[in-house]
């Protein structure tokens, strides 16, 4: 079964017809636990600097456990490479003065862009995990760490976005005025967690509009190649899988070259649909794989220049 086709795009469409330009591109990041994991995305960070993205983040792990590891990476980044790095922060298990801190050594550092979010609890978001519980000293949500950065520096501050609801919101409405209170309080875009259907984006940007909220909302973009571990993501998020979306990928769990290629195309095709409808922009979240995310930029008219291709 093929996914349904949205308002205003006709099925024959070509993919990478993107008027002539490209669209914009971000790449998110995970920290690396060991020295072989960080020469491994060291080697991705080299392959995608030359595709010239707006910016690329690196992440917490829940609980803020990554910390040390994401201040390493975001830091090596603005360094060692051309790209404009942006560090994710979270309100988990630290002071406020602490974090005031760590956006002060950012600032320092020449990191002008943070990616401000409340944060998991340790466990996640999931059955059994520990619950959220704000740090009695700390910022309580993202709202709070938003303001408060604003005080530090002027960086540039992005915040999630969640077009099919935050798992522990009540309510669509109320899940969107929390957006608001972030966006009130001085961010300057959100980016969604993943999704796969575009008319769940569509819906929801045209909800933000309509609730006043006029800034930028990027589409987050998860290319699949790992089916059970995106049900685990989805589960994890409030994500849901459309029906369709099983079948691409059903036998091929001992044929990674054929996922691989499926991944590419679904997630070009979920791009294109959503330029369709006005969308210019994308942030990627790449699981610390370059071939996919080179192959679909590819795809969308995001190119290295020449002179880097023959050089990589």
């Amino acid at each position: 079964m093929n996914p349904p086709t949205p308002r205003g795009l006709l099925a024959a469409d070509p993919v990478g017809d993107f008027d002539g330009r490209p669209p914009r591109v971000s790449f998110e990041f995970f920290p690396p636990k060991t020295p072989e994991m960080e020469a491994r995305l060291w080697d991705v960070i080299k392959r995608v600097e030359p595709l010239g993205p707006r910016f690329v983040s690196v992440t917490y792990g829940a609980g803020g456990s990554t910390r040390e590891r994401t201040h390493h990476t975001v830091r090596r980044i603005r360094q060692e490479t051309a790209l404009e790095p942006a560090a994710h922060l979270t309100c988990v298990a630290a002071t406020r003065d602490e974090i005031d801190r760590v956006a002060r050594d950012y600032w320092d550092a020449g990191i002008r862009h943070i990616v401000a979010l409340r944060g998991d609890p340790p466990g996640g978001l999931i059955p059994g995990g520990q619950g959220y519980n704000p740090h009695p000293d700390g910022y309580a949500f993202a709202a709070d760490l938003v303001f408060g950065l604003r005080r530090v520096a002027d960086f540039e501050i992005s915040v999630a976005a969640y077009p099919e609801t935050h798992p522990e919101a009540n309510s669509p409405g109320d899940d969107l005025d929390n957006l608001r209170r972030k966006l009130d309080a001085g961010a300057n875009r959100a980016i969604t967690q993943f999704f796969f259907d575009a008319e769940l984006f569509l819906d929801f940007r045209d909800r933000a509009a309509a609730a006043g909220i006029g800034v930028p909302i990027v589409p987050g973009i998860l290319p699949v190649t790992n089916f059970a571990q995106l049900r685990r993501m989805a589960d994890a998020c409030g994500a849901s899988i459309p029906p369709w979306m099983a079948a691409h990928f059903d036998g091929l769990d001992d044929d990674p070259d054929t996922r691989r290629l499926v991944a590419a195309s679904l997630a070009a095709e979920q791009c294109r649909r959503l330029h369709a409808n006005g969308v210019h922009e994308f942030h990627f979240y790449t699981l610390n794989r370059a071939d996919l995310i080179v192959a679909i930029c590819h795809l969308l008219g995001v190119r290295a220049p020449r002179k880097a291709q023959a050089a990589a």
